[in-house]
């Protein structure tokens, strides 16, 4: 019989051999510029994960649309795993499912309180949907409050007729196209772009979208009216998930949780900070509307949220209802 050496047995047996799993390497996708709210967000979600598996799972995040990729893209790039995660405005995915529109209702919660009870009422529903399409639920945190960016402040219903300004989702379009303003639905990526060549001449986002992507070098105003404090999702694809280790997935939940409590806490003081670096660019800031533009404003969305729960049926009653409990505890 063939001398078999020490080492060769240990191969064959297993005898003292080691086996080191390799780090993992994965992407996540993100249209809006580093230094909006969510993408530090993003940035601390991955700190956090690298430092919980002492650098074993390391996510690279491609911030401002570097891997061509929208929000509405992201949807179904994460579910065929062709980034593993991606950091999304929800309201991009309402032709998947109306549900996602909730947040960025016109009206419906316009303080970070409201919009804290709305998405536990809603969040259930954002997990079954994405677990539906082979993608798991992290977390989400609210945008600032939604307002007006134009070359004047928008503070009357007068001021607002004819407006050719940027919305986000459908309902958003049709609020102010009853209000008397000629919106256009755009992703963020495409904003920049029209502003240069004057096809807008007005956005509807935060203070801290326009301040992310400088918006002073186009426009001089934004009005406050707080529209809506729409979410950004993030999300992941459930096999990459899948296929980490047991200590590897907790890690991500436990960066998770981490990083939506970061978002949250970030979001009052984010709003002050915005406001100084506004007048500091020479961006008036109008916070007195009146009243008769916030009622045009709610008249003209209402018609809008009652097509939304007519589209989402049963669920959007129980949501609401389990909503409306929330705000009354």
């Amino acid at each position: 019989m063939k001398n078999i050496t020490l080492p060769v047995l240990a191969v064959v047996f297993g005898i003292g051999a080691t086996s080191a799993r390799a780090d993992v390497n994965l992407d996540m996708s993100s249209e809006y510029p580093v230094s909006s709210i969510h993408g530090q967000t993003a940035d601390f979600f991955v700190k956090t994960l690298k430092e919980e598996t002492g650098g074993e799972v390391n996510v690279t995040v491609h911030h401002g649309g570097a891997l061509g990729y929208k929000s509405v893209d992201h949807y179904d790039a994460v579910g065929d795993g062709a980034v593993q995660l991606a950091s999304s405005f929800s309201g991009a995915w309402s032709g998947i499912n109306p549900i996602f529109l909730v947040s960025s209702l016109p009206f419906l919660a316009t303080s970070i309180e409201d919009t804290k009870k709305l998405y536990e009422a809603t969040r259930p529903y954002y997990e079954q949907v994405l677990e539906d399409d082979n993608q798991l639920f992290l977390y989400a945190a609210p945008w600032p409050a939604s307002g007006f960016w134009a070359h004047k402040p928008i503070d009357s219903a007068e001021a607002l007729k004819g407006l050719k300004i940027r919305t986000f989702d459908a309902p958003g379009t049709k609020t102010l196209q009853n209000a008397g303003a000629s919106p256009v639905q755009l992703s963020w990526g495409d904003i920049i772009p029209q502003l240069t060549t004057n096809g807008i001449d007005g956005v509807l986002t935060s203070a801290d979208g326009g301040v992310g992507s400088q918006f002073w070098e186009y426009l001089s105003n934004f009005t406050e009216v707080n529209y809506a404090l729409p979410l950004q999702v993030t999300h992941m694809n459930r096999d990459a998930f899948d296929d980490l280790s047991d200590s590897e997935q907790k890690a991500v939940l436990d960066a998770a949780k981490k990083a939506e409590a970061y978002g949250w806490e970030a979001l009052e003081n984010r709003v002050k900070g915005n406001y100084a670096k506004l007048a500091e660019n020479g961006v008036t800031v109008t916070t007195d509307v009146s009243p008769d533009l916030l009622s045009v404003l709610k008249t003209s969305s209402a018609p809008e949220v009652e097509k939304w729960k007519e589209r989402v049926g049963d669920d959007a009653l129980t949501l609401l209802d389990t909503y409306q409990k929330l705000l009354e505890q």
